[in-house]
C-alpha cells in the first residue's frame, strides 16, 4: 500500500522548509523515508547531488542527515552525555568534544546537568536533548518532527530560536510542525500535504496569505495555533 505519492520537494542550504497538513497526511512517513527508516518503492532521493534512494539510516547519518523523530525518544536510563555519545557520528570532520560543546552552547541546561539521567529531565529538556543528539552527527540537513508537541510556550519559543540559529549557520531544516503560527514565522518555504500527496507549495509569506490554504489547511491561522 502506497502512503506517499507524487511528492517532489527541494531544500536549499540554510533554508527552513515546513511541511503542514492534517494528521495522517504522510508527513512523518516522508521524513522517515528521507532518513532511511522507510524504504521507498519508487521515485528517488537526491542528497547533496548524490542519489541515496534506499540508503540505510546509518549511511544517511554519515552523509550528513540528522533526524529528530516525534516523541523525543531519548534513552531514559542513560545520562545526557551518554545520549550525546549515542548520537555521535565519526568521520564528519568534528570531534565528539567539539560537537558536544556546541550542543551545550545551544542548550546550556544540558551542559549543567550532563551527568544526570535523561529520565530526570522535563519534557522540554528531553526535546532539547533529542535535538542535541541529532546534531551530534554534524548534519547538513536536519529533520525535525513535531518538536513543539506537548511543550510549554516558553520552551517552544526557545526551540524555534535554535532552529533559526541553526539555519543561519548553514544547516538546512525540514520541519513538520502543528504549531502553525510559529511554523510560518520561521519557514522560508511551505509544502502542504494531504492524503499522502503534495497539494500545494510556495514561499511562506505567499502561502500564509492564500485564502485556499487558510480554509483547507490552516483554519486556526487567524486565531489560535492548530495544535
Amino acid at each position: 500500500m502506497k502512503v506517499l505519492h507524487g511528492i517532489s520537494l527541494e531544500v536549499l542550504q540554510g533554508e527552513v522548509v515546513c511541511i503542514i497538513g492534517p494528521n495522517g497526511a504522510g508527513k512523518s512517513t516522508f521524513l522517515r523515508t528521507l532518513s532511511g527508516l522507510n524504504r521507498p518503492t519508487d521515485g528517488s532521493i537526491v542528497f547533496k547531488g548524490e542519489d541515496v534512494t534506499g540508503a540505510r539510516p546509518h549511511q544517511m547519518v554519515r552523509r550528513g542527515l540528522g533526524h529528530c523523530p516525534e516523541g523525543r525518544r531519548v534513552f531514559q536510563q542513560l545520562s545526557i552525555e551518554e545520549n550525546l555519545i549515542a548520537g555521535y557520528a565519526s568521520g564528519r570532520g568534528k570531534s565528539f568534544a567539539e560537537l558536544r560543546d556546541q550542543v551545550f552552547e545551544l542548550f546550556p541546561i544540558l551542559g549543567e546537568r550532563r551527568g544526570q539521567s535523561a529520565s530526570r529531565l522535563s519534557g522540554g529538556q528531553q526535546q532539547m536533548l533529542a535535538i542535541g543528539r541529532a546534531l551530534m552527527g554534524s548534519p547538513d540537513l536536519l529533520l525535525l518532527d513535531e518538536p513543539s508537541l506537548g511543550l510549554a510556550p516558553i520552551i517552544i519559543h526557545q526551540i524555534f530560536e535554535i532552529v533559526l540559529r541553526l539555519a543561519e549557520s548553514g544547516v538546512s531544516i525540514i520541519l513538520v510542525e502543528q504549531n502553525i503560527d510559529l511554523s510560518f514565522e520561521v519557514a522560508d518555504y511551505v509544502y502542504a500535504f494531504e492524503h499522502g500527496a503534495l497539494q500545494c507549495s510556495g514561499p511562506a509569506a505567499k502561502m500564509k496569505a492564500d485564502e485556499r490554504i487558510k480554509s483547507i489547511f490552516l483554519p486556526d491561522l487567524d486565531g489560535h495555533s492548530a495544535h
